[in-house]
């Protein structure tokens, strides 16, 4: 078993396998329920047991992939790291999966495909799809005004009365960046904070530019399990998880912790605390899984998975809606270009080449999922420490396939040699997200 939730929504995560024993192979229509209410009427698919492309023997395509073993494994040495667990998707199939370092530096166990990392900003993908599945059937209006629905959020003037569920989700508030962020982190209530946010300053005229926020972005948490009659974590793993097969994605600390395989959060040598905040905001942070589903989420998003989420649909969440600032620091930041973001999506310019995906952070943790859609070639990478520059990997990756290699992306040669008490660096989500 991949990993063992302590929370009530374990009973879906346990009636999957207990399906492929009853039911042999193929797709089935699973109704199941729960304190009275049905919990999921969905199709699951099936899969046979994996044969994870996690040797060298398996690693077939125009990347070189032993090139990129021996780079994150000379990366995963850095004092800096503590675990990483990377795949990569080749022309829509699965090539590359590989796992190093620990999980917990106390025990030494190491990280394996199955081990749980989380998402962190990257869960707004998720969020953004979702909306973009409602919309698309009629259940929610992406054009509606935030103040419509029965939200906690409050904006400067009254803006929610006209700031729209789209422009919530491609982060058109107009508050200024991660505002209230810190009190989130100190322990207070995301609902409240979210009424708050009415006398938090404004950066731009609310709707007019782009203002990447975690708590006025969670309101879409209250608005799609409104319209689904759920809560919203049981209405994305009913509606998207699920029936992508991505048995390991959820959402909730105590799942996490519940697993008989997770990574801990580290900052160099040090194991930290886990704390609650950012899981109290699941429509901004609040995803697990492991690497293999974190991948089936990637090829979902180029579009592998139509019966789940249809082209018409990515398109909805994909869509540019609004210009941001370039991405990351130092020289990725000026190797990109042309940023926009759309619900919970980015997508920008390297090597006039156009990518897509989101980045994430919280302490102790970081996550990457970007590709290309014109070869539906890509990375998705989680590693439990602070640190970084692993998110040059997908870079990497991408010069690797088109056969670029001036960049040298994840050439260690030229850091500093770190010292152990000062390796590591704390950052927020927003820094990568």
């Amino acid at each position: 078993m991949r990993s063992r939730s302590r929370n009530k929504s374990a009973l879906r995560f346990l009636l999957a396998p207990l399906a492929v024993a009853a039911l042999g192979l193929g797709w089935f229509g699973l109704h199941a329920s729960g304190g009275g209410q049905p919990l999921a009427s969905i199709a699951i698919p099936i899969n046979a047991p994996e044969d994870l492309p996690d040797t060298p023997a398996e690693w077939r395509g125009r990347i070189d992939y032993r090139a990129l073993d021996r780079q994150l494994s000379d990366l995963a040495q850095r004092p800096e790291m503590a675990g990483l667990a990377v795949a990569v998707v080749e022309d829509g199939k699965l090539r590359f999966v590989r796992t190093y370092g620990v999980a917990d530096r106390s025990t030494g166990a190491p990280v394996t495909p199955h081990t749980l990392f989380r998402w962190a900003s990257v869960s707004k993908t998720a969020t953004g799809a979702l909306a973009a599945a409602m919309a698309r059937d009629g259940t929610v209006d992406l054009d509606r005004p935030i103040a419509a629905w029965r939200t906690s959020l409050h904006l400067p003037g009254g803006a929610e009365a006209h700031v729209t569920l789209g422009q919530l989700l491609a982060q058109r508030t107009g508050l200024t960046k991660n505002a209230y962020d810190d009190r989130l982190e100190a322990g207070q209530n995301p609902a409240l904070l979210r009424a708050g946010l009415v006398n938090a300053p404004l950066q731009c005229e609310p709707g007019t530019c782009h203002t990447y926020q975690n708590i006025a972005f969670d309101a879409a948490s209250e608005i799609l399990g409104q319209a689904a009659h759920k809560s919203f974590p049981d209405a994305v793993s009913d509606r998207l998880f699920l029936p992508l097969g991505m048995v390991s994605a959820g959402y909730g600390m105590e799942r996490l912790t519940g697993a008989r395989d997770w990574a801990r959060p580290h900052r160099g040598r040090t194991i930290l605390p886990l704390t609650e905040s950012y899981w109290r905001v699941p429509a901004a942070a609040g995803v697990e899984s492991d690497v293999v589903d974190f991948a089936r989420w990637m090829q979902a998003m180029m579009g592998k998975r139509p019966e789940v989420l249809p082209k018409a649909v990515l398109e909805i969440a994909h869509r540019p809606r609004v210009g941001t600032a370039r991405l990351y620091g130092g020289a990725l930041r000026q190797a990109t270009s042309d940023a926009d973001y759309g619900l919970g999506w980015r997508s920008f310019t390297y090597d006039g080449r156009r990518l897509e995906g989101h980045s994430g952070a919280v302490s102790g943790y970081r996550a990457t999922l970007m590709f290309e859609p014109a070869t539906r070639t890509g990375v998705v990478a989680m590693w439990n420490s602070d640190w970084g520059f692993p998110f040059r990997i997908p870079f990497a990756v991408i010069d690797s396939y088109h056969k670029r290699d001036d960049a040298r992306w994840l050439d260690l040669s030229k850091l500093p040699k770190a010292k152990d008490e000062m390796a590591g660096r704390s950052a927020k989500t927003s820094q990568t997200g």
